[in-house]
């Protein structure tokens, strides 16, 4: 007897299903090679060493770390391979990006990174998974200090109006220029040198699970500002009329 395919089914559930099996068929082997490689270096790192005992643990230290980032990349396509499932909750929005800077303020310090916030009185609440949403927001202080390497300006903003709950994040870092910027939220797109591309890619899909949305402009030398939306209805589900 066939069966026929549901028709409210996701279309690239299936694929994703597929792809995510495919990755951890392939990242437990890498993890192994990995473990192998770094033992053989200790082995290797001992006593004196010729010019090509030298030059094979040179080779060696290669091979570790770029199986060690392609572990990290698998791993981080896991991660947003994995369709996120949503507990959504009444969450303080403040009291989130609150405990998010008190987590980065140590590295914000270390950059020389000012960080200025202007958080909205009587903020109303939102319905949202903490979890997913903390993750989301985090992607998004982590990208602006990584903007900054030298220091700057780190500025969060929330308000409020009657269609929902807004949160601005600004740096003063070296901004995106105008070819990239549209390709920002891109899955694999990064414009750091050995970033993942994932990081802003899966803020976007939380967000857009929750029902909100993400914005970004910037200018080159100037900074980046990035406009979060979030509404203050339960996000839609399936079977709700």
């Amino acid at each position: 007897m066939s069966t026929k395919p549901d028709p409210h089914a996701d279309p690239w559930s299936h694929v994703t299903t597929l792809a995510a099996g495919l990755v951890h068929e392939i990242k437990n082997p890498l993890s192994t090679i990995s473990l192998n490689l770094q033992l053989l270096l200790e082995d290797w790192q001992q006593g004196a060493h010729s010019p090509r005992e030298r030059r094979t643990i040179k080779r060696l230290q290669t091979l570790h770390r770029e199986t060690t980032r392609l572990t990290g990349l698998l791993e981080d396509f896991l991660r947003y391979a994995r369709t996120p499932e949503i507990a959504p909750q009444p969450c303080d929005l403040n009291a989130l990006v609150q405990e998010l800077l008190d987590f980065i303020a140590p590295k914000a310090t270390q950059l020389g990174i000012q960080v200025r916030t202007d958080l909205a009185l009587g903020l109303p609440a939102i319905q949202a998974d903490p979890k997913l949403l903390k993750q989301a927001i985090l992607n998004l202080l982590v990208n602006a200090e990584e903007a900054m390497p030298k220091g700057g300006e780190l500025i969060l903003r929330t308000s409020a109006d009657a269609a929902g709950v807004q949160m601005d994040v600004t740096d003063t870092g070296v901004g995106i220029p105008d070819h990239q910027l549209g390709k920002v939220f891109d899955l694999y797109f990064s414009t750091k040198e050995g970033g993942s591309g994932l990081g802003l890619c899966t803020t976007r899909r939380i967000l857009e699970r929750h029902g909100g949305s993400i914005a970004v402009e910037s200018d080159v030398g100037k900074g980046t500002h990035f406009t979060v939306r979030l509404p203050l209805a339960p996000p839609a589900t399936e079977g709700t009329p």
